[in-house]
């Protein structure tokens, strides 16, 4: 017997080990209990946990009834989470224990709230309360509750996709809401799947990042399907991701750039510890890659390393492989097949190879999509059938892509999106303050940190501690600025409004680099 096939096929999430068999059957009980309750096609059952076992059943479980799976960022504040609940109109809240007990008074009436015990592996990872453990008397638990419900045997339905919330220029998340797929459309998605991704058949993946963000969702659940081997990490951690890698024998992973980044901090005798022979496909996107980092990466892993660019509402539309990083360091590759891109210059003139323009992109082949109760909001990002994100590059005469800066106020950290309007929203309704600027500046790990410039009323003092702390009290943690400034007299343009390129520029002058 192979190395290969003795290994454990199913989901893994630290010491805790759950084959595919007893995945499905738990999925198909969970789906039957959802059905129930009344959940059906197009409904949304709401997902707060952290990367767990258990994450991944409820999304299968929702997807089996056609309902759409709607993550929610842990991190979340309970008004944020309020927000998308309310947002998505759910009937049923599926949560960690310990994230559940402080939104009593946020779960809108009429909720459902299964709590999920917070596994061993999340609770030696986070510094959770142990208070905080037990099941909040509003909800019920998940597995007492499993242990009543009968797998739903109903027909089979188009499943969609998760809803993922996007953050926007307003500052308010925006439901991603995607069709479910014609036939048709899931053999292509199939198909680049296998490409992007590199999933395939018995495939041994792990998911070191967020599963409420849309790559690492999408990844983990198809590889999860797959009949190898989910391995989920509760957060990344370099060297225990290298020693999963080894003991997993991992194949296929997702990543972003800073992950990279934190693996090459490590000391060297650490990183030639560990064997990553296993591995053959690599993928990572979200952010912008430093070529020297990516360069790094290839000559420790080999040509393993992937890249794709590309947005939750687009999918990825392009794809490089690692000598096309090599070959052309900084592109994020060539179009994607089946994906067509248009460089649009301000004017809104179709620009030819070579010139910088704003890049809108569509995949024809891909179920359409629309804001969940805001179909007015694509508007503002479509042109002609193609739509944006706000990142502005070129394409070369060669066909490789690249991205030189971000038309919009966007800023990627760590391979999150963040928009500075919510910030800035939050900051205004501090006492004290007059005006503000959030922008993004280079961070050396984050590749973006969020910078606030806070002006304040005449004769009324702030304190940078005293900012902090209040917008923690309404703010995810990592929306909260890691350098705050208070300053007087900020730039303007001739409207009055603040010239925030002017605060910005400075920074990214010997950077190197726009974004």
């Amino acid at each position: 017997m192979s190395e290969t096939s003795s290994l454990f096929l199913g989901i893994i999430s630290g010491e805790r080990r759950r084959a595919h068999a007893e995945v499905a059957d738990r999925t198909a009980r969970i789906a039957g209990g959802l059905h129930r309750l009344g959940v059906g096609q197009g409904d949304s059952v709401c997902i707060l946990m952290r990367n767990d076992i258990a994450f991944v059943e409820a999304a299968y479980a929702a997807m089996q009834l056609g309902a759409y799976g709607v993550p929610v960022n842990w991190h979340f504040k309970p008004e944020e989470i309020s927000y998308i609940l309310r947002d998505c109109g759910t009937s049923v809240l599926i949560g960690h224990s310990d994230l559940l007990h402080s939104l009593r008074d946020a779960v809108p009436a009429g909720v459902l709230v299964l709590s999920v015990p917070t596994p061993p592996e999340i609770l030696r990872t986070y510094k959770i309360d142990p208070d905080q453990l037990s099941k909040p008397d509003f909800a019920i638990d998940l597995e007492g509750w499993l242990g009543g419900q009968k797998p739903h045997d109903g027909p089979a339905v188009p499943q969609p996709a998760n809803m993922i919330y996007t953050s926007g220029t307003t500052g308010h998340p925006k439901g991603v809401r995607r069709n479910a797929p014609t036939p048709e459309q899931s053999a292509h998605a199939e198909r680049m799947r296998t490409l992007i991704y590199g999933l395939k058949a018995g495939a041994r993946a792990l998911v070191p990042g967020p599963l409420y963000h849309s790559a690492p969702n999408s990844f983990g659940l198809r590889a999860g399907r797959l009949g190898g081997a989910l391995v989920l990490m509760p957060r990344f951690e370099p060297e225990d991701f290298l020693r999963l890698i080894e003991a997993e024998r991992i194949d296929t992973i997702f990543m972003v750039p800073t992950m990279f980044i934190r693996l090459m901090k490590l000391p060297e005798a650490v990183r030639g510890k560990y064997d990553v022979s296993s591995l053959r496909h690599v993928i990572h996107a979200a952010a912008p890659c430093p070529a020297d980092v990516k360069r790094a990466m290839i000559e420790w892993w080999g040509p393993v390393i992937y890249e794709f660019y590309g947005s939750t509402e687009a999918g990825a539309v392009t794809f490089a492989t690692s000598e096309d990083a090599l070959r052309r360091p900084g592109t994020v590759g060539r179009i994607a097949p089946g994906a067509e891109l248009r460089f649009i210059g301000d004017d809104g003139r179709l620009l030819p190879p070579g010139e910088i323009g704003e890049i809108f992109s569509r995949i024809a082949s891909n179920p359409d999509f629309t804001y969940h109760n805001r179909p007015d909001k694509r508007s503002e990002i479509e042109h002609s059938g193609f739509i944006t994100s706000g990142d502005v590059g070129y394409v070369d005469l060669d066909g490789y892509v690249f991205i030189c800066d971000r038309k919009r106020d966007m800023v990627i950290s760590g391979g999150v999106n963040i928009y500075p309007a919510e910030i800035e929203a939050a900051l205004h309704a501090i006492p004290g303050v007059h005006d503000c600027a959030v922008f993004g500046i280079p961070d050396a790990e984050f590749g973006e940190a969020l910078m606030a410039v806070v002006e304040p009323q005449p004769g009324l003092p702030l304190d940078v501690e005293d900012l902090r702390s209040r917008l923690k009290a309404s703010l995810a943690d990592y929306k909260v600025p890691k350098h705050i400034e208070i300053r007087s007299d900020l730039p303007r343009e001739d409207s009055g409004k603040i010239f925030k390129r002017r605060l910005r520029d400075p920074y990214w002058e010997t950077a190197g680099r726009r974004i």
